[in-house]
């Protein structure tokens, strides 16, 4: 067309926006939606029409920016977010606002968009937002970049829908789930320390420790179940101290240093005898290769204080979690073994 022809052009397209009948408008929007050449003020006029005009502008057409679609999420509906959501690729930018914003529904379409570019930040804030909802959490879960922090938000949510649960609670009694799922979400978190990548890791450690979960209890099961880097880096979030230094003391330092260490992030100085112990027997275990360094450990650390009268408090619910993880250990070694007997029967 002609600079003249298209201006006119422009002109009565323009006036047909403001035509009372719908299906005008919608035909429209069907002609010009995935054009990269369409003019920028009709696609956005149409772009807040009715859902059903609205849709061809916002979830088609290329001419709308990254800003638009921010504001549009902004301020639009539910239905303009999930329309949003299904655009064929989305940026960082505009995941992120829906992220913030949007409802289930909303970040559910995103989570199933191939096209969606998703930043592990957005990840963890839709876990902090709608980690309750079982479907997105499945969806962030099968996740391959969902951040280590925001896993171990989304295993906090099913502990909590499993103390929500009456048949649970009328089961086995409220104070006992309480305490399960608090062993259980600690085991998965442990688990988890072991898998993730080593840059992960301190994202990981300050989550825990903002949340008030790098209590003694857990430290000594990392520690015990030889997730090394994880715990290194829990106390040198703890202590302040340069990496090198703490890793330093951990793997060859004398036993004066490492209490030390210990009562520098903050361990009572009862405590941390504990942990000086338990951090020697890993160094030994460490260089072995029978046995499981979490049976291993546990065994002989409670060899060595069972029968030391220790006060009611901190040490004693310390070494009665030592114990727990040691009895489970070897729960699962008779298991291992029962499987390979029969297996070679």
């Amino acid at each position: 067309m002609q600079p003249e022809e298209r201006k006119a052009a422009e002109m009565a397209m323009t006036y047909l926006l403001d035509d009372p009948a719908p299906n005008v408008r919608l035909a429209l929007a069907e002609a010009i939606a995935w054009s990269p050449d369409a003019p920028r003020a009709l696609v956005l006029s149409l772009a807040v029409d009715q859902p059903e005009i609205a849709c061809h502008a916002v979830t088609c057409s290329p001419v709308l920016a990254d800003t638009d679609l921010v504001d549009l999420a902004a301020r639009g509906s539910a239905v303009t977010r999930m329309l949003i959501a299904a655009r064929p690729t989305i940026s960082r930018a505009v995941s992120a606002a829906l992220a913030e914003i949007g409802e289930e529904e909303d970040v559910l379409c995103l989570l199933e968009n191939e096209g969606a570019s998703i930043a592990p930040c957005s990840l963890k804030r839709i876990a902090e937002r709608l980690g309750d909802c079982c479907e997105l959490r499945t969806l962030l879960l099968d996740r391959y970049d969902l951040p280590a922090d925001a896993r171990q938000l989304l295993t906090q949510h099913v502990s909590n829908a499993l103390l929500n649960l009456p048949l649970a609670q009328a089961t086995v009694g409220t104070l006992r789930l309480q305490r399960i799922t608090h062993e259980a979400t600690e085991t998965a978190v442990v688990s988890m320390a072991g898998e993730i990548t080593p840059r992960e890791i301190p994202d990981l450690v300050e989550h825990l420790r903002v949340c008030g979960r790098l209590t003694p209890s857990f430290l000594m099961h990392a520690l015990c179940s030889g997730k090394v880097e994880f715990f290194a880096s829990a106390i040198v979030n703890l202590t302040g101290c340069d990496e090198r230094r703490v890793r330093s003391i951990l793997a060859t330092g004398r036993m004066h240093a490492i209490r030390a260490l210990y009562e520098s992030a903050g361990l009572a100085r009862d405590i941390s005898v504990i942990f000086v112990e338990a951090t020697l027997l890993w160094r030994e275990a460490s260089r072995k290769t029978s046995g499981t360094m979490l049976g291993n450990v546990c065994g002989r650390l409670l060899d060595q204080f069972r029968h030391h009268k220790t006060p009611h408090g901190a040490v004693q619910e310390l070494l009665e979690m030592v114990e727990k993880l040691h009895i489970a250990e070897q729960r699962q070694s008779a298991r291992s073994y029962a499987y390979l007997a029969s297996a070679a029967a």
